[in-house]
């Protein structure tokens, strides 16, 4: 689907005026999302976000955390209080249960992929804003807006068409049951710790 540029730059603003005039459930969202992997010194390389559109407003979104760690404070290793602390907020808690109030977390693990330490969250959602995602109208094609949504998070790549830095928005047409978006966060290098070996003591 091709979008001209007067056709982006309506979307573009209609989206930020949604994004305010509904206090933006995104920066719930955001914060939900974000409080898993970054409260503390806890980050992920990258993210992926796939979401499993039923129809024009509910489907599943799966979000998958790619190679968590633990970042050093300062000099210290706090890996072992950093993976703690994602157990009990992301396996053991129910911080995502709490927060999604208007969705439903169906599953929650962690795993073992390609030598790293991953996550996975399984929510189904019954309205787009729930998840970030906006639809003008039935003509207009689904809408993601990456900077206000990810505000830590880099865009990396997508089955859909980005807008760039001056439009950080991800188009979808609406013909496409699977939208998926990959964010990177933190590339690894000597401040940072993976959680793998923490995470087989523990299971």
């Amino acid at each position: 689907m091709i979008f001209f540029p007067s056709d982006v730059i309506k979307f573009y603003y209609l989206w930020l005026k949604y994004s305010v005039m509904k206090k933006s459930s995104i920066s719930l969202i955001a914060s939900i999302l974000l409080s898993l992997l970054i409260s503390g010194c806890l980050t992920v390389e990258k993210k992926e976000y796939t979401f499993e559109m039923k129809d024009n407003k509910s489907g599943t979104l799966t979000i998958k955390f790619i190679n968590i760690m633990s970042m050093m404070d300062d000099t210290m290793n706090v890996s072992d209080s950093d993976f703690s602390e994602l157990v009990a907020t992301y396996i053991e808690g129910d911080q995502l249960e709490t927060d999604y109030e208007s969705a439903s977390v169906k599953s929650k693990r962690l795993f073992e992929e390609n030598g790293v330490l991953c996550g996975e969250a399984v929510i189904e959602f019954e309205e787009l804003d729930d998840v970030g995602l906006y639809l003008y109208d039935e003509s207009c094609p689904f809408m993601f807006n990456v900077s206000t949504f990810l505000e830590s998070e880099t865009f990396l790549s997508s089955n859909g068409e980005y807008g760039g830095e001056k439009m950080p928005v991800v188009f979808w047409s609406k013909s496409l049951k699977t939208l998926k978006l990959t964010t990177t966060i933190t590339t690894p290098d000597e401040t940072t710790i993976g959680l793998l070996s923490h995470y087989k003591n523990w299971k």
